[in-house]
């Protein structure tokens, strides 16, 4: 059952489903509720609900059926799209010259509807396939569509191999971990990261931002701090705030490079070796995803999962990435890459954003890599969904705006070809 699924051209015939799902309720509601009951408003009806639920099924294939292909903003409003409509404008001619004869002959707009959809479909899927929706011929890391990986069982998802080839061995790698309130977690967090990266003899130190909690989170990390050297907190001297604290500490760590980690255990300390290894292959950022190939998510609540992946694509499409998961906070940076994205404007979790856009924009190299994620078990979620999605367009948009009209003058000088993908 699992490799039926797995065929193109059972996905085309579920998304189909789904789009012809959206077009008959649509123009039920055109009809029976708005009130579009001569020929000429019923036809009316079905133009609108054809066009929306066009634009609906495109996404549809575009994320799940043919995935892989160019995500640049230009290419999907100026050539995806234009192509997809006139792929799908058999389907639409077969519809429009239907819809008059079967009304007249007095069968349901739903009715009349859907056979428009299954006599346009074939026709439909043959042209897209080799008009529209075109492929990388390469093999890439990216799968920047994938859920599939995401969703899949512990079992069923495997971590790419990473290189142990140290560039640079002496390169001292700093772990940035913003805590507000979380006493139950912050001594497991650290103590987890310190074995890992004890066993993996990479050089490092740990320092943990104290956002002015008002827990036992300050006395535990006294105590971590006598039980290890290499651990150190600040408390945070900026208002209180997720973006805030983390400002806080780039402004204050101490290595060559720098980890933004997760006070909650939700990252895995194996992937921060991970990203070690990529900045001493020479890469300036390392970002992880959870959404490839090899990546996975452990307990993500249903409603986030959504709000996430919508989000990751409308940043994904405005600025034409190969990487899916930009408002995830576990990322990694060279010391030179934060010098080269200051100032730095946003107060909260919209900071996880402006960091990773603006290197991209202003050409700092980068690896995108699997990563694992889960849900915290303890404490409480800081992010609050309704306070950010104003605050991540506000940022997103700021960067856009930067990378389209400031003529290149925040790009860093002496810039050399990005690296845009893992080996």
């Amino acid at each position: 059952m699992q490799k039926i699924f797995q065929q193109r051209t059972v996905k085309f015939f579920i998304g189909g489903g789904i789009a012809a799902a959206l077009n008959i309720w649509l123009i039920s509601i055109l009809i029976d509720r708005l009130g579009f009951h001569t020929p000429e408003l019923r036809n009316l009806a079905n133009a609108i609900s054809m066009e929306v639920s066009l634009l609906f099924s495109f996404f549809i294939y575009r994320i799940w059926v043919w995935t892989g292909g160019d995500w640049r903003l230009e290419k999907v409003l100026w050539r995806q799209l234009p192509l997809y409509h006139v792929s799908a404008s058999s389907s639409i001619i077969v519809r429009l010259t239907l819809f008059p004869i079967l009304d007249w002959l007095s069968f349901s707009p739903q009715t009349n509807t859907l056979i428009g959809v299954l006599l346009g479909a074939i026709l439909n899927y043959i042209i897209s396939d080799r008009l529209v929706f075109q492929t990388r011929k390469k093999t890439e890391l990216y799968y920047p569509e994938g859920l599939a990986p995401a969703l899949a069982s512990p079992s069923n998802s495997t971590k790419l191999p990473v290189s142990s080839v140290n560039i640079e061995p002496n390169l001292v790698l700093s772990i940035v971990i913003p805590a507000y309130n979380e006493e139950d977690c912050i001594a497991q967090t650290i103590q987890a990261i310190s074995q890992v990266l004890e066993e993996k003899y990479i050089p490092y130190d740990i320092l943990v931002v104290n956002d002015n909690s008002r827990d036992r989170t300050e006395a535990v990390l006294q105590q971590l701090r006598l039980q290890n050297p290499k651990v150190t907190y600040i408390n945070n001297y900026y208002p209180n705030g997720f973006g805030f604290a983390v400002r806080c500490g780039l402004e204050n760590f101490q290595g060559d490079a720098v980890a933004i980690v997760m006070a909650d255990c939700s990252d895995a300390p194996e992937d921060i070796v991970a990203y070690y290894y990529k900045l001493c292959q020479g890469y300036e950022c390392v970002f992880g995803s959870r959404f490839i190939k090899g990546g996975k998510v452990i307990d993500y609540p249903v409603h986030k999962l959504l709000v996430n992946r919508l989000a990751n694509l409308f940043i994904q499409v405005l600025f034409g990435l190969n990487f899916n998961d930009t408002t995830n906070a576990f990322k990694a940076y060279r010391r030179e890459v934060i010098k080269g994205v200051y100032p730095l404007l946003s107060h909260h979790f919209n900071l996880t954003v402006e960091i990773p856009l603006k290197a991209i924009a202003r050409g700092y190299s980068y690896a995108v890599i699997p990563i694992s994620w889960r849900n915290r078990t303890t404490g409480v979620s800081k992010l609050k969904l309704k306070e950010m999605g104003s605050r991540y367009l506000f940022i997103a948009l700021c960067i856009f705006l930067e990378k389209k009209l400031s003529r290149g003058d925040y790009v860093r000088k002496n810039l050399q070809p990005a690296i845009r993908r893992s080996v």
